[in-house]
């Protein structure tokens, strides 16, 4: 197993490089290693966390084949064969930033039980969240919210999209800017995903709960 020794602007820079081949081979080369190596890491910490098992997921972007991918990540599930149909982990990043996500996206056949179990602990969840981390509704896009500029009313439409919507997702966690000096400091980022999964295990735990609710 790679160490993960930091993270440098070169890194960032992959995202820049034009044509899927180039930006896979760099992305290969020089990230995927490190993102592997953070959530291998973090591996035992979770399963110990969760009480479930965590396999390592590193994204392949294998059905690309035009656009080169502007995001990458790894993935802590409790499957190996697969993530995303469950509740999981990604550590990850885009060319402005790095995330550290708790994650329900549009696979996960639970998204509407879960959505239903948020909705019970609408005003928990939302105090329990500290106003800092952010809110997304597409893996896809780079954009979020912070929880603390989410209105009660905001957060419920949220949550209602998630329950109604096909393709609708709901991610939280943390987004470090690239220029960030606690991304080249290994062990202190480390420390802040900790830091971050402990956080969030509290979502995990309620997807957990929609997920046995009709077993």
């Amino acid at each position: 197993m790679s160490q993960f020794n930091g993270f440098s602007q070169q890194d960032f820079d992959v995202f820049s490089i034009p044509g899927l081949e180039n930006r896979m081979e760099a992305l290969k080369t020089n990230v995927s290693p490190k993102l592997e190596a953070i959530a291998e890491h973090l591996a035992p910490i979770v399963t110990a966390k969760t009480g479930d098992e965590m396999f390592v997921h590193v994204a392949k972007h294998a059905r690309r084949t035009t656009n080169p991918p502007n995001d990458t990540w790894a993935a802590l599930a409790s499957e190996k064969r697969g993530y995303k149909k469950l509740p999981h982990f990604q550590i990850g990043m885009w060319e402005t930033h790095v995330f550290i996500w708790f994650a329900v996206i549009y696979e996960s056949p639970i998204k509407e039980r879960f959505a239903q179990t948020l909705h019970q602990h609408l005003n928990e969840v939302k105090s329990h969240v500290p106003s800092h981390y952010v809110w997304s509704k597409d893996h896809t896009k780079a954009a979020s919210i912070p929880n603390g500029d989410l209105s009660q009313e905001e957060f419920k439409q949220l949550v209602n999209r998630l329950e109604n919507v096909k393709k609708a997702e709901l991610l939280c966690g943390v987004n470090l800017d690239r220029h960030d000096v606690l991304l080249e400091d290994p062990q202190a980022f480390l420390q802040k995903c900790e830091e971050t999964i402990n956080t969030l295990a509290y979502l995990y735990e309620l997807a957990k709960e929609a997920s046995h609710s009709d077993n």
